[in-house]
């Protein structure tokens, strides 16, 4: 079944990766380093260990709603204070890696439109410069401003994940014409410049003007690596490497849980997730934009 055999590749990636970290983690022991290790993982009050549990947490989101990683990722990010660039510096550095595993999956699942990706990650990859360069110059001068104008996006994302939660079915429609080519640029520039957006506003348009969904999210997936990559490589040209421990956390968190979230879409609440989830990134939004104004 498709599913199964969706869960051996990500369960293949997900023991590669452990087998990794295990080499790593026993040479560092073995050369004398563990200990610095473990108080550098320590420090800015145990963040990397946060970041975890954040990458977790959104990788289950992501896994079974299809779309989420970027949001909660970024809501979280600017509700403990870190700076806008950092932020989706930070993400997208950790996406690269999370992404990939998941384009591999849908590629090899056949969930790929070679057409649809191209049309989308083309003008992403020009939207995604433009977002990474702007946040650069935003997020560093004018961070107060630019927290504010991002935790309003959030916060907007926050109300359309809990209205999707009562959303009833709706009737199969012909499938209207989609301007791709406005649809990848707008979506890659919102993704680099605020941290996360590609899937609600992409896959989620495809999806509602009813292009076959196992195409609208396998060819999505790809054409979201394909920007993630450029605004990470963009990010590095423009910041260099910022918040490593961030970003770790987050890749560490994702990796070890993404082989399990096509088994979790099956038993998890999605209706109950919804809710759950856009409350949450309401009350976060809402409490950073009152910090940032006040």
């Amino acid at each position: 079944m498709v599913i199964s055999r969706k869960i051996q590749i990500r369960l293949n990636v997900f023991f590669v990766t452990l087998a990794l970290l295990f080499v790593v983690v026993f040479s560092m022991y073995e050369m004398g380093y563990l200990d610095e290790l473990l108080t550098i993982l320590a420090k800015d009050n145990y963040i990397f260990y946060w970041m975890m549990l954040v990458g977790v947490l959104a990788e289950i989101v992501a896994g079974s709603m299809g779309m989420g990683y970027g949001v909660i990722c970024t809501t979280t990010l600017l509700f403990l204070g870190i700076p806008p660039h950092a932020v989706s510096a930070s993400i997208h550095s950790a996406e690269s890696f999370t992404t990939a595993a998941g384009s591999i999956s849908h590629i090899k699942l056949k969930n790929v439109s070679k057409g649809l990706v191209k049309k989308l990650a083309i003008p992403a990859i020009f939207g995604a410069i433009i977002g990474a360069v702007s946040l650069t110059y935003l997020g560093e001068y004018y961070s107060k401003i630019t927290k504010t104008i991002i935790s309003f996006y959030t916060l907007y994302l926050g109300i359309q994940i809990l209205s999707n939660a009562f959303k009833g079915k709706q009737d199969k429609k012909l499938k209207k014409k989609t301007n791709l080519t406005r649809l990848g640029l707008i979506g890659g520039f919102i993704d680099s410049f605020a941290g996360g957006g590609w899937g609600p506003l992409v896959t989620g348009t495809l999806i509602k003007n009813s292009f076959t969904p196992r195409f609208a999210v396998g060819s999505s997936t790809v054409a979201k690596f394909i920007l993630t990559l450029t605004a990470a490589i963009t990010f590095v040209f423009t910041l260099g490497i910022q918040h490593w421990n961030i970003i770790l956390g987050l890749l560490i968190g994702g990796i070890v849980t993404a082989p399990f979230s096509a088994m979790l879409t099956a038993k998890l609440p999605v209706k109950s997730m919804f809710i759950v989830i856009g409350i949450l990134v309401i009350v976060m939004s809402s409490i950073t934009i009152y910090k940032s104004v006040f």
